[in-house]
C-alpha cells in the first residue's frame, strides 16, 4: 500500500478535515482516505437516467408535466 505526505495544507481546510473526522469517528489519516475515495470513484450522473427518475415520479404521483411557460409563470410569479 502506497503513502502520500501533504505538505501545505491551509489551517481552514485542516480544521474542517479534522472536525469531519471527529463527527464521523474517524482518524483524520481515514477520513482523507474517504474523502478521495468519494471525489474519485463517484461517476458523473447520466442525464437521461435522471430525467427518467423525474418522470417516473411525476407519473407516480400523477403530476403534470412542466412546461417551458409554467416555469417562466413560477420565476415571474411576486415580481413587478
Amino acid at each position: 500500500m502506497a503513502t502520500i505526505t501533504l505538505k501545505g495544507i491551509p489551517d481552514d481546510l485542516y480544521a474542517l478535515l479534522k472536525q469531519r473526522a471527529a463527527e464521523h469517528r474517524r482518524s483524520i489519516n481515514s477520513e482523507v482516505l474517504v474523502c478521495l475515495e468519494r471525489a474519485l470513484r463517484s461517476q458523473r450522473a447520466d442525464p437521461q437516467v435522471m430525467l427518467a427518475r423525474a418522470d417516473a415520479v411525476r407519473e407516480r404521483l400523477r403530476m403534470p408535466p412542466v412546461t417551458e411557460q409554467a416555469l417562466k409563470d413560477a420565476k415571474s410569479a411576486g415580481r413587478p
